[in-house]
């Protein structure tokens, strides 16, 4: 039974919208791993095979499909929790010659399966060690969850499963994805859908009409709306809301991102506004330029402007950091560790 400390603490990330955590133990406790968003992200993909994390001054690789870590004293697990009633939304894949596959959707071979995502998920459910017959078109199959396995009965053709929950959107993702809601007049921002095997993959002209420049401005007449669009004969919506594009046909879910370009675009528009640096382990000042950060030089001096006493978090390489400009310090919220930050007049 949960301790009170545990309870809260789960009903406090339910009501901040999340409904799952990622734990690492080294045999005695279970952790929480910070920004685990990112984990999330990534292993609602279903090409996606694992993720390298940064935990307690160490590197850590999660492999999805097993839960596991190649460090052996390192176990992993990832607990959801739901309100009373509610489900979460699975999605079932397996491989065919070209992607991974939602059930449901076409083949590559333009055939659609008789059974659903939710059908295979009852079907484990009832029995997750099990197996289930059905057919697409003419062929019969074979699922086997316990070597989560696709075989063609006739032809022993046999293709890997996978199962994997489905990409929601929640205001910590959100800030995950979106590196600013400042406006920027020559674009400055790079635009990214999250690709198969888990990569972040940039909006080209030549693959899909549009580019990053493209959909800076679409989003800057209406943050809160959607721009569709067409792909290979696939309609999708891009909604700048919830950070992700769907695909209008099978319904399947990315995550997106709008990161700050760090070329001459937006070196330009630093010209005439402060320059924000902190000062790194060797003692030399960097600029808050990283593209792995979610915040510019840009950002901290809007909000310095707005409270020059106060503070401000932001996530960089998987780690919260507190910017608090009453002390001119940058306070990294899992290893305690202060350095120094300056303002510099351009």
């Amino acid at each position: 039974m949960e301790n009170a400390d545990e309870m809260n603490h789960w009903q406090e990330t339910a009501v901040n919208g999340k409904h799952y955590e990622w734990q690492l133990s080294n045999g005695h406790l279970w952790l929480p791993i910070d920004n685990d968003h990112l984990i999330e992200t990534h292993y609602c993909q279903p090409g996606a095979k694992g993720i390298t994390i940064n935990f307690k001054h160490m590197k850590v690789f999660i492999e999805f499909d097993e839960l596991l870590t190649q460090n052996v004293d390192l176990k992993v697990q990832r607990l959801s929790f739901l309100p009373q009633g509610q489900t979460e939304d699975i999605g079932w894949y397996f491989r065919d010659d070209q992607l991974w596959r939602e059930f449901g959707s076409q083949s590559s071979n333009m055939q659609s399966s008789s059974i659903s995502s939710g059908d295979v998920e009852r079907q484990f459910t009832l029995n997750p060690r099990g197996s289930f017959n059905f057919t697409v078109c003419s062929s019969s199959y074979s699922l086997d969850f316990s070597i989560m396995t696709q075989t063609n009965c006739v032809t022993g053709l046999r293709r890997n499963l996978r199962r994997r929950p489905k990409f929601t959107f929640n205001a910590e993702s959100r800030s995950s994805t979106s590196a600013s809601s400042s406006k920027l007049t020559g674009g400055g921002y790079r635009w990214e859908f999250m690709g198969d095997e888990g990569i972040w993959t940039e909006y080209k002209a030549n693959v899909c009409s549009f580019d990053s420049a493209a959909l800076e401005r679409q989003y800057q007449l209406n943050p809160q709306g959607q721009h569709p669009f067409k792909i290979r004969g696939f309609s999708y919506t891009l909604d700048f809301s919830s950070m992700s594009q769907v695909n209008d046909t099978i319904g399947t879910r990315r995550a997106v991102r709008r990161t700050a370009d760090s070329g001459s675009q937006q070196d330009s528009s630093l010209g005439t506004s402060p320059r924000w640096q902190f000062q790194d382990i060797g003692g030399m000042w960097k600029d808050y330029l990283n593209s792995k950060s979610s915040i510019s030089s840009q950002d901290i001096e809007r909000q310095h402007q707005q409270t020059p006493s106060g503070s401000m978090k932001f996530t960089a390489n998987r780690f919260s950091y507190e910017l608090n400009f009453s002390a001119m310090t940058q306070k990294n919220m899992s290893t305690t560790t202060t350095r120094s930050v300056r303002r510099l007049s351009q």
